[in-house]
């Protein structure tokens, strides 16, 4: 009796030991297994999701003239207009939006006011406006973009200075809302639709604005806001008349950086 006790007993612990060995075994390729999917998530993960915020802007010569080269990830964040309203004679850039990868370009500064003068190598100075937004629309990301020298631009003498206050500087932004008036300091070269955000003004009126809105794509309409009286800021662009045609005196927020004082109604 005994010894068939004691023959049980060692069947019993050999049963445990084996099996806790075979547990062991399981969790160790199980943790091996982990570990390598986790090293192949990540390599991937790198690879696909790698930072692409270094956007890379060069000089370039072509044809013993200087060009400014760049390459911009979309959305591009350049404000384009025609050179000659009506005519086929390209685009010029005259604003660049803080949510564009334009902004980060370390030559940013010197795109206002050139022609673009190719899209990934082909030429679009001579092209109408639609056309040449179509070639934008439909080049893959990042846009190659060559925009004309300094040198090669002639100024309009009738256009007026975009602004006469250092970029940096601090201006007074009056803000009416509902028969209030309030003033906050905000410096030259911030986003206005930013800047009234941050002071909590509600640019958004109702739940289809604050839903439906374009989060400052300059489509919707929404965030615009009424110019009452402002210096040093230069006349409202072509696009936001064509967006605002029934108020002469109002902007769209999200496309105007602050260019001096201004005085605006929400």
């Amino acid at each position: 009796m005994r010894n068939e006790e004691r023959v049980t007993s060692r069947q019993v612990v050999t049963s445990v030991v084996v099996a806790f060995m075979m547990g062991l075994h399981t969790y160790f390729f199980l943790a091996i297994n982990l570990v390598l999917t986790l090293m192949v998530e990540a390599f991937h993960v790198g690879r696909k999701y790698q930072p692409r915020s270094v956007i890379p802007c060069y000089a370039m010569d072509q044809n013993d003239s200087v060009g400014i080269l760049v390459n911009l990830e979309k959305p591009l964040g350049l404000i384009l207009e025609e050179v000659e309203e009506g005519e086929a004679l390209g685009v010029k850039v005259t604003g660049i939006r803080e949510d564009g990868s334009a902004s980060k370009s370390d030559v940013k500064d010197r795109l206002i006011g050139l022609r673009l003068e190719s899209v990934m190598g082909a030429p679009v100075n001579n092209l109408g406006f639609d056309e040449v937004m179509a070639t934008i629309i439909e080049a893959p990301s990042p846009v190659q973009l060559v925009f004309e020298n300094y040198s090669q631009t002639v100024s309009d003498p009738s256009e007026p200075i975009s602004t006469t206050f250092p970029v940096g500087s601090s201006v007074a932004i009056t803000v009416l809302d509902s028969g209030k008036e309030t003033t906050i300091n905000a410096r030259v070269g911030e986003n206005l639709r930013k800047v009234l955000l941050e002071n909590n003004f509600e640019i958004y009126k109702g739940l289809k604005q604050k839903l439906g809105n374009c989060g400052g794509g300059g489509q919707c309409t929404f965030c615009a806001v009424e110019f009452i009286a402002c210096e040093g800021w230069p006349e409202r662009s072509d696009y936001e008349a064509a967006k605002l045609k029934k108020n002469s005196t109002s902007r769209l927020s999200c496309l105007n950086n602050i260019q001096g004082p201004v005085t605006v109604r929400i």
